[in-house]
């Protein structure tokens, strides 16, 4: 029955969206409109008060309405191969690639001076250890230097929500999420070359975000894996990592206990 309706120019798409905002969000019946014989769904009954107050700023004239790039969100869960997908696919396509969490990392570490995290703490806290041999060496450090490294670290509300979001997982604000995510939608170079959006949304709450915030992807694609496939493809790397580090603290140690004995001397 709608094939044969005489649709505006942006089909079932809302067309003040995609005005407003270069986003294709699907309209609604109920929110429809006809305006010079032709039938325009909107995503919002606002969205349709709007169009029909200026309808003329919302349709086609001379030229087609042109179409917003490709938008992509890839979820899956952690060692699903999403980060190694996403760059084969924006390579190929020509569009970004951002990857949530270290698109997180990223704003916090100018202060942090490490990566923080599960994902990325390669180091447990028994490797963080100092040994016994260094400490007299780390008594060292003046009361000014420990006061001023805390001063590096003192982060903001909106910084201390992302680090427990990478150090816990505790869920984003609204009010962080506003500022970083309509960005990839609303701001240059993103809005006119596309994405791929790797490890957003994670939860109901975050995909309900994006609905409300009238952000939506064109695609979502989600990656299942078997556990035992994520297993023989991380564990040999991390195992590896950790030799590596037990390695490097050993031949630590004895460097500092060379030089200790030299330093009797």
């Amino acid at each position: 029955k709608q094939r044969k309706r005489h649709m505006g120019d942006t089909k079932h798409f809302c067309p003040v969206s995609l005005k407003e905002n270069f986003v294709l969000y699907p309209g609604l019946q109920e929110h429809a409109a006809k305006y010079k014989e032709k039938i325009y769904y909107f995503s919002t009954s606002e969205n349709r008060d709007k169009f029909l107050k200026n309808p003329e700023e919302y349709v086609a004239h001379k030229e087609p309405l042109q179409a917003p790039p490709l938008r992509v969100c890839l979820l899956g869960i952690h060692g699903a191969g999403k980060s190694t997908c996403a760059r084969q696919v924006a390579d190929k396509l020509g569009i970004f690639h951002i990857q949530f969490e270290e698109y997180l990392q990223e704003l916090i570490l100018p202060k942090t001076k490490k990566k923080v995290g599960p994902s990325s703490d390669d180091d447990r806290e028994d490797d963080n250890k100092i040994p016994e041999e260094l400490e007299d060496f780390s008594q060292t450090m003046t009361k000014t230097e420990t006061e001023k490294s805390k001063q590096e670290v003192e982060l903001t509300d909106e910084e201390e929500a992302i680090k427990a979001n990478l150090m816990d997982n505790m869920e984003l604000p609204p009010e962080v999420l506003d500022k970083i995510v309509p960005d990839w939608w609303k701001k240059e170079p993103f809005r006119s070359t596309g994405f791929i959006l790797d490890g957003f949304p994670r939860t109901s709450d975050e995909a309900r975000y994006l609905s409300e915030q009238g952000l939506c992807p064109d695609v979502a694609v989600y990656i299942q894996v078997e556990e035992d496939d994520i297993l023989d493809r991380l564990l040999p790397l991390r195992l590896k990592k950790w030799k590596d580090r037990r390695h490097k603290r050993k031949e630590y140690k004895k460097k500092l206990k060379e030089l200790k004995v030299k330093k009797r001397v």
